[in-house]
């Protein structure tokens, strides 16, 4: 299972990049099951996860207590609450395996001691870090503009692949959209 991990790397690093098999022996395998939190809201959050199979939702809950979905990250993607992780602060987001997941663990002090001993490591994060936010500013930019028919015609042009893997409800949360209008405009597109 590892060997998805190490290609992950080498996609960004090069062939056996110095220090991966140290990057490899820091990380354990977990298995998560459906609707299973990794993390609640308060919680200090206490991983970084790398996706080896599965599909994760992070997001808040509202007023109401519905929910509002920050990001769907799938397969050969990193996964974390950065700020609580990185402050050792409570975290204001909930993330959730939306499907059966495999994924890789790095907890805190082991992620410290990469960065600090394996350099090639805290080029891969940095990497993480600046295509994160980089997804996270084009998709509010991106949304702020379009109504709620475009930002569906958005996702099946650039994640196409979450229109038949996720239930609507979690569609419609992602878009920022009532699951009502979802199903009423999917039927346009």
């Amino acid at each position: 299972m590892k060997e998805i991990l190490r290609t992950h790397i080498e996609k960004r690093l090069g062939p056996e990049p110095e220090g991966l098999e140290t990057v490899l022996n820091s990380v354990r395998e977990i298995k998560v099951g459906r609707n299973e939190f990794l993390l609640k809201e308060g919680e200090v959050c206490k991983y970084v996860y790398y996706i080896a199979k599965g599909c994760l939702q992070v997001f808040v809950y509202d007023q109401s207590l519905n929910e509002t979905t920050r990001d769907i990250v799938v397969e050969d993607n990193w996964c974390s609450e950065l700020i609580s992780f990185s402050k050792a602060e409570p975290a204001l987001e909930n993330i959730r395996a939306v499907e059966n997941s495999q994924l890789f663990a790095i907890d805190r002090n082991n992620f410290e001691l990469l960065m600090s001993s394996v350099p090639q490591f805290d080029i891969v994060y940095k990497q993480i870090l600046e295509m994160s936010y980089a997804n996270s500013v084009h998709r509010i930019n991106t949304f702020v503009a379009l109504s709620a028919l475009e930002r569906i015609k958005w996702l099946i042009e650039y994640r196409p692949s979450l229109m038949s893997r996720l239930p609507s409800k979690l569609i419609a949360s992602y878009l920022g959209i009532s699951q009502e209008t979802f199903s009423r405009l999917r039927a346009k597109v």
